[in-house]
C-alpha cells in the first residue's frame, strides 16, 4: 500500500521567514529543498551512481611548487574566506569557537588576524547568527591594521519529522533555526553583495576554509596553480587514514563529474563501502579555491544554486535528546564541485589539514607536537617528523572527565603535557596533570576510583598506569 504524499506547510515556512526579513532568495533556495523532503527525497547518493577517485586523476600539491609565483602575482586578486559560523557544542561551548585559546595565549581568532597582517590578500568571514556579535567584539578589540570584511550566513527553520511542519520551541524560540551548512556561503556572498563588490574591486580568486583548521593557510603555490589554469572550482583533498572513515570523500559520478558524497548522504547498508579507505581513498578537507567570475555566471544562468541537500536528522534543542526530532536541511561547500564544468580536485599533505573538533584535536594542538612558525602558521615539531612521527598523536580522552573544554582546562590546568614523543595517549577515568610531564610512546592512563588520580610534577610516563 502506497503512503500518501505528506501534507505541506511551505506556505506555514515562507511567512516565518519573510518575518525574519531573509532575502527572497534564500527563502526559495529552501522551498526548493523542502519540496525535495515532501517528495521523499533523503538526499542519499547511492555507490552505482558513482566511482572511487584513482591517485593518478589528481595533481599531487608536491608538483606545483613551480606555481609559487603566479600565486604571489595575483595576491591582489585574492580574498582569503574563513568559515566562522562553528559554536563548538560538542565541546561545550556556546559562544564562537575561533575565540577559543588555541596555542601561545592566542585564539583562532588572534592567529588568522596575525597571518593576514603579513598578506596582501583581502580576508572576510563568514559568520552564522550565532557568532556574528561575539566575532565583531573581538575583531574591534583586536583592531587589526586592515579590518576584515564580514558578511552573515542565513539561516533555515528546522523541520518537524512527524509531520514535515515548522517547528516551534517557545521556551528557545533562536532553536528553530539552523545554519543551513558551509554550503550556503555562495548565496551569503550574493545576497549580502558581497560577490559583486569584490569583483568590482578587482577580486576574482577566493580560498575558503574553516576558522579552525589551522593547517590552511594561503598557499601561494596552489593559488597559482588554480589561477594560471583558470579552473572555475578547486578541492584540496588528502588521503585517507583510518581516522578519517568518517569524512565525506571525492568520487566521480556516472555523469563524468567529480562529487562529494558526505556521510549523511551515504545509505545505510552501503556504510561499509563509504569507510572502505581503499576503496574511496581521498577525503574532503574543507579547503576549497572558487573563481569568483565563475560563481556568478552561475548565478547569472541558474538563479539559484541547487547544491545536492543533506537531510540531517536532530532533536530541536540539541542538548535535550528528549526534545522533538526535526530535519535540518544543509548543504556542504565542497559538493559545489559537481556545479562546475572542468572543476578539478588536488591531492595536499596532511599538513593542510588540522582540525579542531573535539577536546582530544584541541590537547594535541595544544602541546608541543605543534610549533607557531615564522610565517604565522601551525606546524608539527620538525623533531616529531624527524622521529618518524610526521602527524599529531592518536589521543582519546574520557568523554565524561574531559569531553567539555572547562573539563579539559581544570585538568591540565598547570599545563599541557609533553607529547612531541607521543604515539598514543587514552585516559580513562578523572586524571590530573601538575606541570612539565612528558608522554613518550603510547600510554593507557586508567583511574578506577572515585576520586581524582594526579601526575606528579615532572614525571616522564612511558608505559600505561592504572589508579
Amino acid at each position: 500500500m502506497n503512503q500518501s504524499r505528506p501534507t505541506s506547510h511551505l506556505s506555514e515556512f515562507v511567512l516565518k521567514m519573510e518575518s525574519e526579513d531573509l532575502p527572497s532568495l534564500v527563502i526559495d533556495t529552501f522551498a526548493y529543498y523542502y519540496g525535495e523532503v515532501i517528495n521523499g527525497a533523503t538526499g542519499l547518493v547511492y555507490g552505482r551512481d558513482i566511482q572511487p577517485v584513482a591517485p593518478d586523476e589528481l595533481a599531487s600539491y608536491a608538483d606545483l611548487i613551480q606555481y609559487g609565483r603566479v600565486g604571489v602575482d595575483v595576491f591582489g586578486q585574492t580574498v582569503r574566506i574563513i568559515l566562522n559560523g562553528g559554536l563548538g557544542t560538542s565541546m561545550g561551548l556556546t559562544g564562537a569557537k575561533s575565540l577559543i585559546e588555541v596555542k601561545s595565549g592566542m585564539s583562532f581568532l588572534d592567529i588568522i588576524i596575525r597571518q593576514a597582517a603579513n598578506s596582501t590578500v583581502t580576508l572576510a568571514f563568514m559568520n552564522s547568527f550565532n557568532t556574528h556579535e561575539d566575532t565583531l567584539a573581538a575583531l574591534t578589540k583586536l583592531n587589526p591594521s586592515n579590518f576584515p570584511i564580514t558578511f552573515v550566513q542565513h539561516k533555515f527553520p528546522k523541520i518537524l519529522q512527524t509531520d514535515l511542519s515548522p517547528a516551534s520551541w517557545p521556551p528557545k524560540p533562536v532553536l528553530e533555526w539552523n545554519p543551513p551548512g558551509h554550503g550556503d556561503v555562495y548565496t551569503a556572498l550574493l545576497t549580502s553583495g558581497m560577490l559583486d563588490s569584490l569583483l568590482n574591486d578587482g577580486i576574482q580568486y577566493a580560498f575558503i576554509s574553516n576558522s579552525d583548521n589551522l593547517g590552511a593557510r594561503l598557499d601561494e603555490a596552489l593559488l597559482g596553480y588554480f589561477a594560471r589554469n583558470r579552473f572555475p572550482f578547486m578541492m584540496e583533498v588528502a588521503q585517507k587514514t583510518p581516522a578519517d572513515i568518517k569524512g565525506g570523500h571525492l568520487a566521480r559520478h556516472k555523469n563524468g563529474r567529480l562529487i562529494l558524497r558526505e556521510a549523511a548522504q551515504c545509505p545505510a547498508d552501503e556504510l561499509d563501502a563509504f569507510q572502505d579507505i581503499e576503496r574511496y581513498g581521498f577525503f574532503n578537507t574543507n579547503n576549497v579555491w572558487i573563481n569568483l567570475k565563475a560563481l556568478k555566471n552561475l548565478f547569472d544562468r541558474e538563479k539559484m544554486i541547487h547544491l545536492p541537500m543533506i537531510r540531517n536528522p536532530k532533536t530541536l534543542d540539541p542538548r535535550d535528546k528528549t526534545s522533538p526530532p526535526v530535519y535540518q536541511i544543509e548543504s556542504a561547500m565542497g559538493a559545489a564541485i559537481s556545479l562546475f564544468e572542468g572543476a578539478t580536485a588536488v591531492n595536499v599533505p596532511r599538513t593542510r589539514f588540522y582540525p579542531v573538533k573535539t577536546c582530544n584535536d584541541l590537547l594535541a594542538v595544544r602541546s608541543d607536537c605543534f610549533v607557531y612558525a615564522e610565517d604565522e602558521s601551525l606546524r608539527i615539531d620538525p623533531a616529531r617528523i624527524k622521529n618518524n612521527r610526521p602527524g599529531a598523536p592518536k589521543i582519546k580522552l574520557d568523554p565524561d572527565y574531559y569531553g567539555k573544554i572547562d573539563d579539559l582546562d581544570q585538568r591540565f590546568a598547570a599545563g599541557v603535557p609533553s607529547l612531541v614523543g607521543c604515539d598514543e595517549l587514552t585516559i580513562e577515568g578523572d586524571v590530573r596533570f601538575e606541570k612539565d610531564v612528558t608522554i613518550k610512546g603510547s600510554v593507557n592512563i586508567k583511574n578506577s576510583k572515585d576520586t581524582p588520580a594526579v601526575i606528579e610534577e615532572g614525571r616522564v610516563i612511558e608505559t600505561d598506569l592504572e589508579f
